[in-house]
This record gives C-alpha cells, sequence and structure tokens, in this order.
C-alpha cells in the first residue's frame, strides 16, 4: 500500500516536544518508527514480525464536531498527548518499547478546505459533511494496514466520526462485524443525515461493520427520542450517568462489566472513549456534570481485559477550549491521554 493518506513519523517529528534528563530513560527514547519510503503495508508486517503490538496514529481534524453542529478544537488532541505521553519515564510499571509511533492521517487539506465553512448555514454544513465523507475514506484506509498487519492502533485526536473508519477498517480486515463499547455521554446513533461526529456508530451499523454496540455513561438529557429508538430497535444498550452517578443504582464497574459481557463470542471489539465524558475536559462539548479522569482511566483498564479488543479510540479533546486557555487546556488534556494510553497499555500487556 501507498502512504499517500499518511504522514509517516521520524524522529525528527518529535523533537521539538521531548526532553531528556540524566539517568532516566523517557517513553521517547524507546518507541519505534517506520522508514517513510518503505510501503506501509509490509512495514508494518515486518514490524509486527520484530516484536511490536501497538500504532500510535493521530488525527488532527475538527470537521466531524463542526459538521455534528458544533465547535472546532479536536484537531490539537494529538499535539497535547505528545507532548505529555513522549516525556514519561520507563520503569517496572510500562515500558513502550512494543509500541510504533506511525505518525498522522492526512487530513490538512480537508481542513483547509473546510476551515472557513460555516455550520449555522445549511449549504455550508452539507459541505463539511462531504467532506467528513472524504476524510472516513483515508482513516479507513490507512487503519486498514494496521488491522492487516495484525496490530493493534491507539488512535489519538479529531471527532468521534473517526470510529466509523475504524470500525470500517476492522470489520472489512476481520471480515466479520465488530463490537464497540463506549465511554460517552453521547450515544453518537444520530439518524443518517451526512457523515459527522454524532453518527459515526449508526453509519456504521447501517453498513454492517458494527453487530454490537453498548454506551457506558450515556446522559439521559443528551440524547434525543429519536436516538434512543435507535439503540433499542437495534438492540444495542447503555448504562446511563443518571444510574451510576446519580440514582447510584449501579457503580461505574459494574456498568463496564454489563456492557463488556455482551462480547463474550470471538468478534473484535473496539474501545471508545469520548473525552467529552470527563468533567472539566477541553472538549467542544464542555462539562461539570461527568466523570472524573480516573472513572475513564478505570474504564480503558476493564475494557482492555478484554481478550478480543482491537483498537483503542481517544477523541474530541479541544485544548483551545480550556477556561484558562489553549496552554492549561494543552497540558490538561495531554496529561489526560496520556494517562489512559498508560492504563490501556498497562492492562494489555500485563493482564493486571
Amino acid at each position: 500500500m501507498s502512504n499517500h493518506w499518511l504522514h509517516i513519523y521520524t524522529e525528527a517529528d518529535i523533537a521539538a516536544y521531548c526532553t531528556s534528563r540524566e539517568n532516566e530513560q523517557r517513553f521517547w527514547q524507546t518507541l519505534a518508527f517506520l522508514q517513510p519510503k518503505d510501503d506501509l503495508t509490509q512495514a508494518l508486517r515486518d514490524a509486527a514480525q520484530f516484536g511490536i503490538k501497538y500504532v500510535l496514529v493521530a488525527i488532527n481534524e475538527d470537521l466531524g464536531p463542526r459538521a455534528n453542529c458544533g465547535r472546532g478544537g479536536a484537531h490539537l488532541g494529538w499535539q497535547a498527548f505528545l507532548q505529555r505521553f513522549l516525556n514519561l519515564p520507563c520503569n517496572r510499571f510500562l515500558t513502550p518499547d512494543d509500541v510504533l509511533l506511525l505518525g498522522e492521517v492526512r487530513c490538512d487539506d480537508l481542513q483547509q478546505q473546510g476551515a472557513d465553512l460555516d455550520n449555522r448555514d445549511p449549504a455550508q454544513l452539507k459541505q463539511l459533511r462531504e467532506l467528513n465523507g472524504r476524510l472516513d475514506e483515508r482513516v479507513s484506509t490507512v487503519m486498514r494496514a494496521v488491522f492487516d498487519a495484525g496490530l493493534a492502533p491507539i488512535v489519538i485526536g479529531g471527532g468521534h466520526n473517526n470510529c466509523f473508519g475504524l470500525l470500517q477498517a476492522l470489520s472489512q480486515s476481520t471480515q466479520q462485524g465488530c463490537h464497540a463499547i463506549n465511554f460517552d455521554p453521547h450515544a453518537d446513533f444520530r439518524a443518517l443525515e451526512g457523515r459527522h461526529s454524532g453518527n459515526g456508530f449508526s453509519y456504521a451499523y447501517e453498513q454492517g461493520y458494527l453487530t454490537d454496540y453498548h454506551v457506558v455513561g450515556m446522559h439521559e438529557q443528551k440524547n434525543n427520542h429519536t436516538i434512543i429508538s435507535a439503540l433499542d430497535q437495534a438492540g444495542f444498550s447503555y448504562s446511563s450517568y443518571q444510574d451510576i452517578l446519580v440514582r447510584r443504582t449501579l457503580t461505574l464497574t459494574e456498568a463496564c462489566h454489563t456492557g463488556l459481557a455482551r462480547f463474550a463470542g470471538q468478534a473484535p471489539l473496539g474501545i471508545e472513549v469520548d473525552v467529552d465524558a470527563i468533567s472539566g475536559m477541553p472538549v467542544s462539548a464542555y462539562t461539570n456534570c461527568g466523570f472524573t479522569a480516573n472513572d475513564a482511566e478505570h474504564f480503558v483498564h476493564l475494557a482492555a481485559h478484554q481478550e478480543h479488543a482491537r483498537y483503542l479510540h481517544l477523541c474530541e479533546a479541544a485544548p483551545e477550549h480550556h477556561p484558562q486557555g489553549l496552554q492549561q487546556g494543552l497540558s490538561d488534556a495531554g496529561q489526560v491521554l496520556a494517562s489512559l494510553v498508560c492504563s490501556y497499555l498497562q492492562a494489555r500487556k500485563t493482564g493486571v
């Protein structure tokens, strides 16, 4: 496969983020890289042969949230993640020497085409959704190469629209329908009205890529009647935010286990985290009525133990929307995203 839709990273791409300290090995010093000129399909397969298991991939876009009538800013999540994750110290608890830092799905041209489009204008909103559809193709193409090599992508940045490309690629790679568990106040099961961040799962279901689905922490006041009815009609399920944190009829652990119990079969499972589930997180849909970052880490920890889990998707971080400004947003978003990735890797690597 050509590298047309992927910017493959070298150490030069991350140099500005990396710091060092005497007598300390940091994550950036253990990560693997590909040769940019190599054929992507073969290079990924070779990496798997040499012991690589996980692949970090960025999607630096905010077309999906804007096409969902929301705010932009999700294109900066990856930058926030890198400046935190790369400089964490290696130790007995985690050393990411089986992780490949692949690079980023190319979407600068799409971002530029959509930069001046106003989602309050119906014609321009339609254009945003068309751009989102073109992005789907790129995401799916890149992720298909990763899955075909037997590797597990960790996808960071952009809107929740990119779950569609992930599920499409995983389904086509494994030649079967996929399951997904989503930590999110929104089910993202909106109408098939053109692609955006609010209907990635409904499009994946409609096209046969998603065959079972559970939402942990779905907010009862943030999903309309049509969405909830569509979930019911599809036979999908949810554990609500109100049941977990307001009425407290079940714990977060119980809610996660209830969802994961649906996925006891052999189908591949996607782990989805929309970080707008987290209180105070800089995102396009900011909330003070959500879960803690520790809750999100716990969700990832439990889901990552599922035998057939095949990817982690962290989306919707928008550092520029932090109440204290961009720099604080980059710091806070980066810390949370890095901690979620570490929770995933530790659970997958140690099984505890």
